[in-house]
């Protein structure tokens, strides 16, 4: 969701320095309360009613190198473990990065019963 423009802003300022209280002006200009009361705070504490930078999103704990490395594993021998994997990348990143770095590759590792059944210990 994109931030609110700096004119809505002006406007539920001015509400609000105008005596109407936080429900009002969000009624009045279809925001929630609690982000009126948000921005006066901001407003109070920095001065500033401009909207805050967007944060990033972390980059991947897997590069796409690593990523490749993984999958060939994968093919190469399909019963692997989790934990093999992660020693075989090497790596140290949790097993749930792991396991959602396969789902984004498409690639199944579900085991073969049948066959491991029959192959000789």
């Amino acid at each position: 969701m994109a931030a609110y423009s700096l004119d809505l802003r002006r406007r539920v300022l001015r509400a609000w320095d105008g005596g109407m209280d936080a429900e009002s002006v969000a009624a009045k200009y279809e925001v929630s309360r609690a982000w009126v009361h948000r921005l006066v705070q901001r407003r109070r504490e920095t001065g500033s009613i401009a909207p805050r930078p967007q944060t990033k999103f972390r980059t991947r704990a897997l590069s796409g190198q690593q990523e490749a490395r993984l999958v060939a594993l994968i093919l190469a021998r399909p019963d692997a473990t989790l934990v093999e994997l992660r020693e075989a990348l090497p790596t140290t990143v949790a097993l749930s990065t792991l396991w959602r770095a396969i789902d984004r590759a498409g690639v199944t590792v579900k085991k073969n019963g049948t066959r491991r059944r029959a192959t000789p210990s």
